[in-house]
C-alpha cells in the first residue's frame, strides 16, 4: 500500500468559503484520548470542528479511531488531555441531567429488557426534562408521540424489543434518543448490521430530524459511500488521526481511498459523487 500521507485537515478556526467564521455546536481541542489500560493515544486531534445545524459523519477504516473520538465528544471518555466544547462551554462542566439535556447520544453498547415495549423504551429519554419522583407530563407524552412518529415505529409502540429485529430494534433506540429533544445528537454506527432497507430507513430519519429541526448530528459510519450520500461534512480518520475534514467532494478522492482505506477506487463526481472500486491494495 502506498505511504500514508498526513495532512493538516482543520483550520485553527472553522470558515466558510468566503473566509467567515462558521458556528460550531462542538470543538475539540489538542484532544489525547487514550483508555485507562493503555499508556498510548488512541486519538490525537489538533482541533475539531462539528457545525450548527449540519450533519457530520466519521469514517474511516476499522481501529482508526472514530468510536474513540465519538466517546471523546459525548463525555462518555475522559481525554487525557485537551478540551471539549459544547456551545463554547467545557463539556466537563455539564453535570449528567444538563448534559442529556442538551446532547443525545445512541452508543453501539444499548441494554434493555426484551420485555420493555417500544413505548416505554421511547419515554425513557423524557427523564432528563423531570424530577426523580415527577409523574409523566402531557409534554412528555407529546415528546414521545412525536419521537415515535419521526422514528417510524408509531405502529411497534406496544411491541417488546424482544419481538423486533435487529433494524426495527435500531429504530427503536433512535426514539428513545429522539424523545430527548435535544439541539446535538451523537450516533456511533447506527447502521452496523442493518440490511439495506433499514440503513436506508435509519439516515433518512436523522436527515429528516436535522433539515426539519436544525439539529446536529455527528455520526460514525463504516461506509464511505453511504457517508457521501448522506452528511454534509465528512471527518476521515487514519491510525488515530485526522486525515482530512471537509465537505464530501473536497475528502473523497482516489487518494484518500487508497491512503486510508487501502483501496484503488475511481471517484467520479458528476451528475453526483461516486466511488467506483477497482481492487483492495497490497499491505
Amino acid at each position: 500500500m502506498p505511504e500514508t500521507r498526513r495532512r493538516e485537515p482543520v483550520q485553527e478556526v472553522l470558515t466558510d468559503e468566503d473566509g467567515v467564521p462558521v458556528a460550531s455546536a462542538l470543538v475539540a481541542e489538542d484532544l489525547d484520548v487514550r483508555y485507562p489500560t493503555s499508556d498510548e493515544a488512541v486519538v490525537e486531534c489538533a482541533r475539531l470542528d462539528v457545525p450548527e445545524g449540519e450533519v457530520t459523519a466519521l469514517v474511516g477504516p476499522n481501529g482508526s479511531g472514530k468510536s474513540t473520538l465519538l466517546k471523546a465528544l459525548s463525555n462518555h471518555l475522559t481525554p487525557e488531555s485537551g478540551t471539549v466544547r459544547l456551545h463554547g462551554e467545557a463539556i466537563q462542566s455539564f453535570d449528567q441531567t444538563e448534559l442529556a439535556r442538551e446532547m443525545g447520544v445512541l452508543s453501539q453498547e444499548n441494554e434493555s429488557p426484551d420485555s420493555i415495549t417500544v413505548e416505554d423504551l421511547a419515554s425513557h429519554g423524557r427523564y432528563p426534562h423531570r424530577g426523580f419522583f415527577d409523574r409523566v407530563s402531557s409534554e412528555d407524552r407529546e415528546a414521545v408521540e412525536r419521537a415515535l412518529e419521526q422514528a417510524g415505529v408509531t405502529h411497534l409502540r406496544d411491541t417488546e424489543l424482544g419481538q423486533l429485529s435487529g433494524g426495527q430494534k435500531q429504530l427503536a433506540w433512535i426514539a428513545m434518543v429522539l424523545a430527548q429533544e435535544t439541539d446535538v445528537l451523537l450516533l456511533d454506527e447506527p447502521t452496523t448490521f442493518l440490511d439495506l432497507h433499514h440503513q436506508f430507513r435509519v439516515l433518512e430519519t436523522v436527515r429528516q430530524l436535522n433539515e426539519g429541526k436544525d439539529v446536529t448530528v455527528a455520526v460514525v459510519l463504516h461506509d464511505i459511500a453511504q457517508a457521501a450520500r448522506f452528511a454534509d461534512n465528512l471527518v476521515a480518520m487514519n491510525d488515530g488521526q485526522l486525515y482530512d475534514w471537509g465537505p464530501p467532494r473536497k475528502v473523497v478522492t482516489e487518494q484518500l481511498l487508497a491512503d486510508v482505506f487501502g483501496v484503488e477506487a475511481t471517484v467520479e463526481y458528476e451528475p453526483e459523487l461516486q466511488i467506483l472500486p477497482r481492487r483492495a491494495l497490497g499491505e
